[in-house]
């Protein structure tokens, strides 16, 4: 049985970029992963402009406060004002490039407008409220690196420097089933011994938010022969073949039989709580990932590992979650012998508070929580103590 730790790595070993690019508008490049570094052709902003509204001055015109300045234009942005003469100032707006003359924008709340003239109340220092030219980005550097995963703020970034397109990698093709006879789609009435499958809902909804191209192929029968035929058909379609349930060593459990006949396994077990029932194998050109039926151990699992091998196999560079020291508001005091994700929440006082039941089942803990507690083999957790939190911002998305 793997440590955490050496699955993740050896999963990481094992995941192999995409090549393929494309083409995509920025507008439409939200979750895609960069391919090449892009390069600035422009000085961003152009030239000095004003931070806010009010007026550019000359310092060598002001040396105490009630000066009386006659105001000899107006610059708004997207227009150029002219020199400022000595002796003047000019009324500008925010984004307005500053005249050239001007050392200083003074904002409106500080002077006082009287007529043609502005009153100069409180004394601005040198450069004040000036963006100067280039401060942001300069022509010819890389604002993108390759293997970038593009976000709301990378768009922007690209769209200030002129950008409309961006080359990005194909998306990667994730096919998912679920097995178990139990299992049937919301919306149905439920028979005595069934239940609803909450993992499609969650996994699915993962898969999408890492920007995969999802197929799914919903619920398997619990036979070795239905087995089989879906999970040859996923590793036709797919990267991926990413599947629920199945993987423990019941009677009923064929996915892990499945693999070892149309492929091979690689890893199988992680000592972890929850989600001890993990295979990894490859099934033609196509990886397979097996995750546990119990919903919480799918969605840990899934959030600690199989998200930074799918985004490493995206092409991405950042692929690793953060985990930072924070105090508990709960105690801990169960040393079990494997590592354990607890889920907890983090309170209006900054601590952590744990969920009361950690039951691998009961997927409320995971809907409450905003992130998992790590808690080392043995480790036990009063009040106050420092703990490692990974907040689930950095294992969603």
């Amino acid at each position: 049985m793997l440590s955490a730790p050496q699955l993740l790595d050896s999963l990481l070993e094992r995941a192999r970029a995409l090549s393929a690019t494309e083409t995509v508008a920025v507008s439409a490049a939200l979750g895609r992963v960069l391919a090449a570094p892009q390069v600035s052709a422009f000085t961003v902003p152009p030239l000095d402009n004003s931070a806010m509204d009010g007026y550019a001055v000359r310092m060598a015109d002001m040396t105490v406060a009630g000066v009386r300045l006659p105001v000899s234009q107006r610059i708004q942005a997207g227009t150029m004002g002219a020199m400022l003469e000595p002796g003047t100032a000019a009324r500008i707006f925010t984004g307005a490039p500053v005249p050239p003359g001007a050392d200083a924008v003074l904002m409106q709340e500080h002077c006082s407008a009287e007529g043609d003239a502005v009153v100069i109340n409180q004394l601005p220092r040198l450069g004040a409220n000036i963006r100067r030219a280039g401060e942001d980005i300069r022509v010819g550097a890389e604002i993108l690196a390759a293997g970038t995963r593009i976000g709301a703020a990378e768009m922007g970034l690209a769209a200030s420097v002129g950008l409309a397109e961006l080359p990005v990698l194909r998306r990667l093709k994730v096919a998912c089933f679920f097995t178990g006879d139990e299992l049937v789609t919301p919306g149905t009435p439920l028979q005595a011994g069934q239940i609803y499958n909450s993992n499609r809902y969650t996994l699915t909804g993962l898969l999408n938010g890492l920007g995969c191209e999802l197929i799914d192929l919903g619920i398997v029968p619990d036979t070795l022969a239905a087995t089989e035929a879906a999970l040859a058909r996923a590793a036709s379609l797919a990267d991926v073949v990413v599947t629920s349930g199945g993987v423990s060593v019941g009677e009923a459990d064929f996915i892990k039989a499945a693999v070892e006949k149309l492929g091979r396994i690689e890893m199988w077990k992680v000592a972890m709580k929850p989600g001890k029932p993990i295979v990894y194998g490859r099934v033609g050109e196509a990886d397979f990932i097996g995750l546990p039926g119990n919903p919480v151990s799918a969605f840990a699992t899934f959030c600690l590992f199989i998200r930074p091998f799918l985004l490493k196999r995206m092409g991405a560079t950042q692929v690793l979650y953060r985990a930072f020291p924070m105090r508990s508001a709960s105690s801990w005091l169960k040393a079990g012998d494997r590592r354990e994700f607890l889920r907890a929440r983090i309170e209006a006082d900054g601590r952590v508070a744990i969920f009361p039941n950690q039951s691998s089942g009961v997927l409320t803990s995971c809907a409450w929580g905003d992130g998992f507690i790590d808690l080392q083999v043995g480790q036990t957790i009063q009040p106050d103590d420092w703990v490692r939190f990974i907040p689930f911002s950095e294992v969603l998305g």
